[in-house]
């Protein structure tokens, strides 16, 4: 005589399962985020100057929005380079661009302390609409300082702001939305009753017929 299975065990297990995954998935998520946020402010080096770009909220420009970029400049062995020793210049290019193609904005620099850092270059930046740029930071050093000429180039990819408009949607788009929405809001509950009725009263004729064979066996 074979015994029955028992489904709310299998369900369970099976539930167990999805919950292990979903757990997992979550887990990696989170260490994906944590990185990416370590990771945001970019670095580039250049001769004997390391740079440090952080532009603020969160590294995340948006388009139509002001955003206070800065530039930790350092060099070999930690010593801040500030904007008062630094001939410097900040150029920005819709990428891609060619050669020798004006700069889309030339933002003026001004001292700005920021985190550890007193007085190094920054800036406040309006990008004109979401994609891709470059910024590229040159500088000299001023009399009396103590290091070579660099040149800099850091891509910066800009979201949409909030006042960016998005794609229009046309007017035939919207009254079929609005068709969809009220013949779903209208659908009648009988429409889902009667399938779901036939459903139970099959899978209760299908338990019933198998019991019954149970008992003949």
């Amino acid at each position: 005589m074979s015994h029955p299975i028992n489904q709310s065990k299998l369900v369970t297990n099976k539930s167990r399962k999805y919950i292990k995954y979903f757990t997992a998935l979550s887990g990696l998520m989170l260490g994906l985020t944590n990185a990416e946020l370590v990771s945001a402010h970019k670095v580039e080096i250049a001769a004997d100057v390391g740079a440090t770009l952080h532009i603020q909220p969160n590294d995340n420009p948006r388009a139509g929005e002001t955003a206070q970029a800065w530039f930790a400049l350092t060099r070999k062995g930690g010593k801040t380079i500030p904007l008062a020793q630094c001939n410097c210049q900040l150029a920005i290019y819709a990428e891609p661009h060619s050669p020798g193609e004006p700069a889309l904005i030339e933002p003026s620099l001004k001292p700005v302390n920021a985190e550890r850092y007193q007085g190094i270059p920054g800036a406040d930046i309006t990008f004109p609409k979401p994609g891709l740029y470059q910024l590229q930071l040159t500088g000299k050093p001023k009399s009396g300082a103590n290091f070579q000429p660099f040149k800099f180039n850091f891509e910066v990819t800009v979201a949409a702001g909030v006042g960016v408009k998005k794609n229009p949607v046309s007017s035939q788009q919207t009254i079929d939305d609005v068709a969809i929405e009220k013949n779903l809001s209208s659908f009648p509950v009988w429409a889902i009753a009667i399938p779901t009725v036939t459903f139970l009263g099959v899978g209760f004729g299908v338990w019933q017929l198998r019991k019954s064979k149970g008992s003949a066996d």
